[in-house]
């Protein structure tokens, strides 16, 4: 079902990176009518070391304070938050890693961090924000989406992998009811199967906190995973972003044999490009990404009957992004000389994607 809650957006914000794509970034393109997106990735690490950095400020705290669950706040800042912050040479308190099944410490960590994000994107205005996770990354995917949820994100928007189990989660969690993804262990026979799982009510959360079931936008480089996720899907998925293999991060590997240049890159084709009639065919709204960041490409999008564009590079280097400035004006004094060069690495990317940088 489409949602009714508000205007679609004509351009999507892409989500970045660790923490590139952040609050700050996500607030700032939402404020302007247009869909900001945070990067879901690894929240937790940053921000528990956003805390031992003395949070400049005051905004981590600011969030914490709204969370619903006051004494996972409470912990997360006896445990993390040093005041006026780490010294330059003073290692970082790291959180331990993610396993198939971890402590509700951990899980409630994971909810939080993903609640401050949000939180902070949302804050003082009404426009949209959503938020984009990583399909191979599942272990902390459950506790992530509630915690979004938890403050009220708008859309979710995943990538890298085939999300079809995500609708019914969010479903589940719109209810505060727990959920389970089935987990993908490379090597286990066919039919065997694990699962992830993560229940609101083990971090004694309220079930009458407001909560809603924010909607779906299946990243897909493919019409036949569109097609497979509009009609199989265990839930409702409201529209899609459809990536062509110039668009930056994760790109699903060509179809066929693998071909490479002599740089080492994988080589797309024609079969590799998307049915654009196709996916007007599925009657679900949808944004074209990779390359399409720029007028013409806005342009050339409407026309095929797109909602619009989603843009990533763009966004990575305006002034609210998370890279340093010092990474921003290289990279741009770079650029202005053609001396950047984008390279696609078949092997770099622990989800088994190829990934562009």
């Amino acid at each position: 079902m489409i949602s009714s809650r508000r205007a679609l957006p004509t351009i999507i914000q892409g989500g970045m990176g660790i923490a590139v794509s952040n609050w700050k970034l996500a607030r700032a393109v939402s404020m302007r009518g247009q869909l900001g997106v945070v990067s879901g990735t690894a929240l937790d690490t940053v921000l528990v070391r956003r805390l031992q950095d003395g949070d400049p400020g005051g905004d981590m705290q600011r969030a914490m304070k709204s969370f619903p669950i006051p004494y996972v706040a409470d912990r997360v800042l006896e445990r993390y938050f040093l005041r006026p912050g780490r010294k330059a040479d003073e290692p970082y308190k790291l959180l331990p890693m993610y396993r198939q099944h971890v402590s509700r410490e951990r899980q409630a960590l994971t909810v939080l961090a993903n609640f401050v994000e949000v939180f902070l994107a949302k804050e003082w205005h009404g426009g949209m924000v959503g938020i984009n996770l990583l399909t191979k990354v599942q272990m902390p995917t459950l506790p992530s989406l509630y915690g979004a949820m938890l403050a009220g994100v708008d859309c979710v928007l995943m990538g890298a992998g085939i999300p079809r189990e995500i609708p019914g989660a969010l479903d589940l969690l719109s209810q505060h009811r727990g959920a389970s993804l089935r987990f993908d262990v490379e090597g286990m026979p066919t039919e065997e199967s694990r699962h992830l799982t993560f229940d609101p009510a083990d971090l004694g959360v309220d079930s009458t906190v407001p909560i809603t079931r924010p909607d779906f936008y299946p990243i897909v480089s493919a019409t036949s995973l569109a097609t497979t996720l509009a009609r199989k899907a265990n839930g409702s998925v409201e529209g899609f972003i459809v990536e062509g293999p110039t668009a930056g991060g994760h790109n699903a590997p060509p179809r066929g044999d693998p071909k490479f240049n002599d740089r080492g890159e994988p080589v797309y084709g024609e079969r590799d490009a998307v049915d654009i009639e196709k996916m007007r065919s599925l009657g679900l709204p949808f944004w074209l990404a990779g390359g399409t960041g720029s007028p013409n490409g806005l342009k050339d999008a409407l026309a095929a009957g797109a909602n619009g564009v989603q843009v990533g590079t763009l966004f990575a280097f305006c002034e609210e992004s998370g890279f340093s400035d010092a990474i921003k004006r290289e990279v741009l004094d770079r650029a202005s000389r053609g001396e950047v060069d984008v390279h696609t690495d078949p092997l770099a990317s622990p989800t088994g994607y190829p990934s562009r940088s």
